[in-house]
Parts: structure tokens; C-alpha cells; sequence
């Protein structure tokens, strides 16, 4: 009986025991099934090509028009992204921030710390206790979107990589991207660490309205740096016409990204793709919405740049972040702010201060050489032009008039005097003006009391009067003595044959040919700018005779171009059989 008792327990444990583990199998398999079916709801909704079982993040698009401002076409563009090394646009942009007010310089050396040396792939692969120039660091982050570089710029600039990310965030909210927060330099991921379409294209705007002469750096194909030739990761530079930058990115949480800018024609579009699945489909999507929607863009520049709204990198004191709302309050002008309105208008009518002295910055795009020449002679400066007090002089063969706003009798110079002046093309007129002041005769007394229409030549930066011959109506002159030597764009032309300044251009200059007449060069450069689809888009082409022997020639050729594109562009142009040289000024 006892044996029988204790087989029908042991039994009944057994079959409780199995029935508790089907239960267990059975809930598992269910919460199995319910997961599967919302990763794949989940990334039915998020994703516009969906493969049942493929990994596909988030995607979201827009293109701006440059021009209007306008949006063109959007998908999700407010949506939460992560933006993988689109991080890195901000990190320049704050660069180009310190670049142009001159706290740093192209050749500063930035230290390179253990923290930088640290990070993950991608990178440069730099060493605890190196340095590294501003400008390679910039090329770094553009064409390897060198992780290490990133971070060696935040701490030269924030301290450490955390106060940057502050700074950024705050740069962020000044320029209107309201809906993006970083906490690191460089893209790597972190939850945190968002943005959308929208903003993304404010950015990419901005940075180019800004920054002109610093922007180039984006358009950099190859980058070498200690025995590597790096290339840019934007496979779209050099692949579709009219393509300047700016940046890619990836992440697993991210997909691919990228934000990039063309300029074709009169035209300009800002397009950024977020959550691509793979490089390819990314770019092909890119490509598709540019040709989708260049011909809507507008072709003046209608919208004003991108301000902006009461940024600074000083924050508050505990270092937070200031969020701006969507539509912040305006409040109502104090007492205090009344008044310094009024101060204001009564002050607008004085004349403006004399401007400052340009300061004298290394040009960008150099590749080792770091040659220095002042602001305001170089492409894209936002220095001003200082005003010149100047007389307006028409220059003829056979006579020359000074322009005033009432002409007085005067009579004429005497005939030993006159003698024939040759025409020539005249120089620019603030290149012109500082050239012509110490040459200059005298003023006769009583001369420049205001009757002028362009004011007065001081007298005291005058030659003696002994070699006075003042030019009026209508006897022929002797005209004042030539401002400057003219470099001549032939050898030796004839006497009476109109010549024209050369124009001095320093860097890289590539020659594409030496043809014999004006007409088959400016073909040359055509055939040249459109083989080389889209690396010559902000190169400045022009012609320049020389004479070899008897014979004269026009070259062919294109400046405003570093070491790496000259040789870039002429590789491409060699494949195209276009015969291509570099040269350097």
C-alpha cells in the first residue's frame, strides 16, 4: 500500500510539473511572436523602402532652396534623428568662428590629449602628447570624418569635449535649430544626442552664408597628411555637376546620412537625407530629389542669410542650455530701452568711425604653405573696402578731362606740354586711387572747395609744382604721370596696341592648354570645367597671352585652387584626355 501511495505522489509531481513547463514554453513563444510583429510594424512605419526582416532606421528628407529659402519637397523633416557626423558641420562651424575673428590660425598647433587619441574609428590615428595644425584637422574632419581631430578641435576650443557640446547646442538654438542637442564633437553615439532634417539644412546653410572663404574646405577631394591619401567619403564631390560639399554620416542608430549643397547656374539647393539603409541608396536618393527639384529652384537671392538670435558661447553661469521655445514672447521695451533707441536714431546721422585695419590672415586652401595677405584682397572676405577720396579721370588717346560737378574756365597749358597719351584699360578703381595718390600733380590754391561730385585729393601726398600740367576741357595734356608699372599680358606688344593689367593670383593654378587664339581657349575652359564635373565649380578660370618667339599664345587656365585639388582636377582632366599642368605661384 505505502509502495503504491508514494509511486501515485511521485506521479502526480511529474505531471504538475510538465504542465508548468508547457505554461512557461507556451507564454515564452507568445511574447516571442508579439515582438517580431512589432519590429516589424515598427520599421513598416519609420522606413520608405521596407524589406520584412532587413535593418532599416528612420528616414527623413528635405530640400531648402539657397535662394528663396523656400522648403521644396520634405519627408518627417521635424522628426528626432540621430546625427552621426553631421555632428561634425557644428564643430566646424564653431572653428570657423575662432578662424575668422582670429583668436586662431590656420597654422595654430592644437595638442592632442589621451582622451583624443581614444576614440573609435574613423580616425587619424594620432598620438597622446602630438600636435596637430588647424588646417589638417579641418581636412581631417571633412574627407576621413576623423573622430580623433574632432575632439582635439572641442578641447582647443571648450576646454573639454562636454563644455563644447554645450557650446554647440547653444550655437544651435542661436541659429534656430530648435530641435537638436549635442553631447560630443564627434557623432559617435549617444542617445542623447539628436537633430532633424530641418535643422540639419539651417546648418548647412548657414555655415556657407557665414564662413565663404572656410566653406571651400568642404569641396576637399583628397587630403594628404603623413604619407596617406586620404579621400572624402561625399562620393557625390566629382560625381554630379555642380556638387561643393558638405558631409556625411553613420551610425547603426542613425543610418546613412548626409547633407550636401549644390550650385548650378543661377540656382542653389541645400538637401539633406537622414536614415538611408546604405551608402548607395543614400546618395541615389540625394541625386533623385536634386534633379527632382532643381528647376523649381528660384534664381535671384531673394532670402537674407542666416543670422544669428542673440547667440554666444559664454551661456548662462552654470554652463546650462538655453532652450528656445517655438514662438518666444516678446516683451514689452522698458524705460531704460526707450531711451537708448532715441540715442540711437540720433546718433544714425553722424558719419560712421573709420573702418579698422584689415588684419592679415594665412589664405585658406594651402597644403603645407601658409602664405599671409590681407583680407580684403582675397575672394569672399566680409572685411570692408576702405573709402578712398578720389577724382574722377577720363583717360583718352589724344586728351584727358577732369571730371567735376561744375567745370571752370581755365586756361590752357601751355603747347610744350601736350603730347600724345596712349589708351590703356585701367585698373580697378581702389587699386587705381592707391596707386595714382603719391603721383599725382598739385592742387592749384583755391582747388577742391567742395564743388566735386567725389571730393578731394589731399594735397599734403603731392608731388612739387614744378611738374604741374593740369588736363581740362579742351587742349590736348601732359597727363599725370603713370600710378604704377603695368604688367603686360603679352611679352611684347606693339606701341600703339591697348594692353590690360595682369591680375596677380597666388596658389595653385592649373594650365589647360596653350591655344592661338582668345576664342579657343575660352572653349578649352569650357571643355575643361564641364569634364571635370562639378571640382571646378568654385575655381576662377581665365586666359592670359604670352608670346614665344614670333608667335602668341593664349593660355588656358583656371586659379583659386590648393595643392590637393590642382592635382585632383588634373587627374580627372588627363582621363579625359584634356591636357592639364599644375603651376604654382
Amino acid at each position: 500500500m505505502l509502495r503504491k501511495n508514494l509511486a501515485s505522489s511521485r506521479l502526480l509531481r511529474v505531471g504538475v510539473y510538465g504542465l508548468l513547463t508547457l505554461t512557461v514554453a507556451a507564454v515564452v513563444t507568445v511574447d516571442s511572436a508579439e515582438a517580431r510583429r512589432r519590429h516589424r510594424h515598427h520599421h513598416a512605419r519609420h522606413s520608405p523602402h521596407n524589406d520584412e526582416g532587413s535593418y532599416s532606421p528612420a528616414f527623413a528628407s528635405i530640400v531648402v532652396d539657397g535662394n528663396s529659402g523656400a522648403t521644396l519637397t520634405a519627408t518627417n523633416p521635424d522628426a528626432l534623428r540621430h546625427p552621426a557626423s553631421l555632428t561634425k558641420i557644428m564643430t566646424l562651424y564653431l572653428l570657423f568662428e575662432r578662424l575668422d575673428s582670429g583668436k586662431m590660425k590656420l597654422d595654430t598647433e592644437m595638442p592632442v590629449s589621451e582622451h583624443a587619441s581614444e576614440q573609435s574609428p574613423t580616425k587619424l590615428g594620432l598620438r597622446p602628447g602630438q600636435t596637430i595644425r588647424v588646417e589638417d584637422a579641418i581636412k581631417g574632419l571633412v574627407t576621413r570624418s576623423a573622430n580623433d581631430a574632432a575632439v582635439v578641435i572641442a578641447e582647443a576650443i571648450g576646454g573639454d569635449e562636454d563644455d563644447f557640446a554645450k557650446m554647440m547646442t547653444r550655437k544651435a538654438r542661436s541659429l534656430g535649430m530648435s530641435r537638436t542637442t549635442y553631447v560630443n564633437a564627434s557623432g559617435l553615439p549617444a542617445d542623447e544626442q539628436i537633430t532633424t532634417a530641418r535643422d540639419q539644412s539651417i546648418l548647412g546653410r548657414a555655415i556657407q552664408d557665414r564662413f565663404p572663404r572656410y566653406y571651400r574646405y568642404f569641396s576637399t577631394v583628397v587630403f594628404n597628411y603623413r604619407g596617406q591619401s586620404i579621400r572624402n567619403h561625399n562620393h557625390l564631390l566629382g560625381s554630379v555637376e555642380g556638387i561643393d560639399g558638405i558631409k556625411t554620416g553613420y551610425t547603426r542608430a542613425s543610418g546613412f546620412n548626409i547633407v550636401t549643397s549644390l550650385r548650378r547656374g543661377n540656382r542653389h539647393l541645400v538637401g539633406v537625407v537622414l536614415g538611408g539603409r546604405s551608402g548607395g541608396s543614400r546618395d541615389a536618393i540625394m541625386r533623385n530629389l536634386l534633379a527632382e527639384n532643381l528647376e523649381k529652384g528660384a534664381t535671384k537671392r531673394t532670402v537674407a542669410a542666416i543670422g544669428e538670435r542673440g547667440g554666444s558661447d559664454a551661456g548662462d553661469d552654470q554652463g546650462n542650455v538655453q532652450l528656445a521655445s517655438a514662438a518666444p514672447e516678446t516683451p514689452a521695451p522698458s524705460r531704460a530701452a526707450k531711451l537708448m533707441s532715441t540715442l540711437s536714431e540720433a546718433t544714425a546721422a553722424l558719419p560712421p568711425p573709420a573702418p579698422k585695419e584689415a588684419r592679415v590672415e594665412p589664405a585658406p586652401m594651402t597644403s603645407g604653405v601658409i602664405q599671409s595677405q590681407p583680407m580684403s584682397i582675397v575672394p569672399g572676405s566680409t572685411e570692408p573696402m576702405k573709402p578712398v577720396k578720389v577724382r574722377t579721370v577720363q583717360v583718352k588717346a589724344g586728351a584727358v578731362k577732369l571730371a567735376t560737378a561744375a567745370p571752370q574756365p581755365v586756361a590752357p597749358a601751355p603747347a610744350p606740354f601736350a603730347q600724345r597719351v596712349e589708351a590703356i584699360e585701367p585698373a580697378p578703381p581702389i587699386a587705381r586711387a592707391e596707386a595714382a595718390r603719391p603721383d599725382m600733380p598739385p592742387q592749384p590754391p583755391g582747388h577742391g572747395t567742395g564743388n566735386g561730385i567725389l571730393g578731394v585729393l589731399p594735397a599734403n601726398s603731392l608731388p612739387p609744382a614744378s611738374s604741374q600740367a593740369m588736363a581740362y576741357a579742351a587742349p590736348p595734356v601732359q597727363p599725370a604721370p603713370p600710378p604704377a608699372p603695368v604688367q603686360m599680358a603679352s611679352a611684347s606688344p606693339a606701341a600703339d596696341t591697348p594692353v590690360r593689367a595682369a591680375v596677380t593670383r597666388s596658389g595653385w593654378i592649373i594650365q589647360v592648354g596653350a591655344l592661338d587664339s582668345e576664342a579657343e581657349a575660352q572653349k578649352r575652359i569650357e571643355a575643361a570645367r564641364s569634364s571635370a564635373q562639378g571640382l571646378l565649380s568654385k575655381a576662377d578660370p581665365f586666359t592670359e597671352q604670352v608670346s614665344k618667339g614670333d608667335k602668341t599664345l593664349i593660355r588656358a587656365r583656371f586659379a583659386g585652387l590648393d595643392r590637393d585639388q590642382a592635382e585632383a582636377v588634373c587627374k580627372k582632366l588627363k582621363r579625359a584626355d584634356i591636357s592639364c599642368m599644375t603651376v604654382h605661384n
